[in-house]
């Protein structure tokens, strides 16, 4: 009778795949931090109804939200080079576009991502912020930044926290699909090691074991940091919350 599943490949396979976690881990951080940044900016602005750009900012976020990641990665993936070689045509300058690194590609097709996602939620927290608690620090003398910074901001954190976690675990997730950008991380390393042996199945469970570890792992860090950020809860706060999660669905 064949063997139809080895438990010996998935082990060695795990640790073969294993080694380009760091290059999944890489692209995770820059994309997230990238992604909150640009999600920030954009929550602001969403605040301020600023006219031609809240349209055009809804236009992004939703063309983001409704469109695949692979397919907004392989956008990225050709669409640059093409804007790199126009700008090089409009302005007399050299490019080196093939010396762009496959890494920049993805980085920034995943922080876009991130950012229409994060942007939504970070504008939500900001607006459940508990107005009498700006009103006190106003009435205590704080500035307007040390308002935002000691009031707003750790407030907003922690309402936005939980949120923000899941769509961090998605981004891990959807690296996955760098490969499209011919970015060798776990999933591209996990069908590299496959195609030695054609044991697919092997390598697709260990590859589900390791995300499903980082996932585990995240969900842990993101519940003890919100444990260690959370304030007892107001009713007035208990609304907002609940408010704010009705918001982001």
């Amino acid at each position: 009778m064949p063997n139809l599943f080895d438990v010996s490949v998935v082990w060695s396979d795990f640790f073969a795949i294993l080694k380009y976690l760091p290059v999944t881990l890489k692209l995770t951080a820059y994309a997230m931090v990238l992604g909150l940044l640009l999600g920030f900016i954009l929550a602001v602005i969403r605040m301020k109804r600023i006219p031609v750009l809240r349209q055009l900012l809804s236009f992004f976020i939703s063309f983001i939200r409704g469109t695949p990641v692979i397919i907004q990665l392989y956008v990225t993936y050709f669409g640059i080079p093409i804007l790199l070689k126009y700008i090089s045509l409009w302005y007399n300058v050299e490019i080196q576009v093939a010396s762009i690194p496959p890494i920049i590609y993805a980085v920034v097709a995943l922080a876009f991502n991130q950012s229409a996602m994060n942007a939504v939620t970070i504008q939500a927290a900001l607006e459940a912020v508990n107005k009498g608690e700006i009103e006190a620090a106003t009435t205590l003398g704080f500035s307007p930044v040390q308002t935002l910074f000691k009031v707003i901001v750790p407030e907003a954190v922690e309402l936005a926290l939980p949120s923000l976690g899941n769509t961090l675990i998605g981004l891990v997730k959807g690296t996955s699909l760098a490969f499209s950008c011919a970015i060798i991380e776990m999933t591209a390393q996990g069908k590299i090691v496959a195609s030695r042996n054609y044991r697919y199945f092997e390598a697709y469970v260990a590859l589900a074991i390791i995300y499903w570890l980082i996932t585990i792992l995240l969900e842990v860090i993101i519940a003890f940091i919100l444990k260690k950020i959370s304030v007892p809860d107001s009713p007035e706060g208990t609304r907002k919350k609940l408010s704010l999660r009705r918001k982001q669905g």
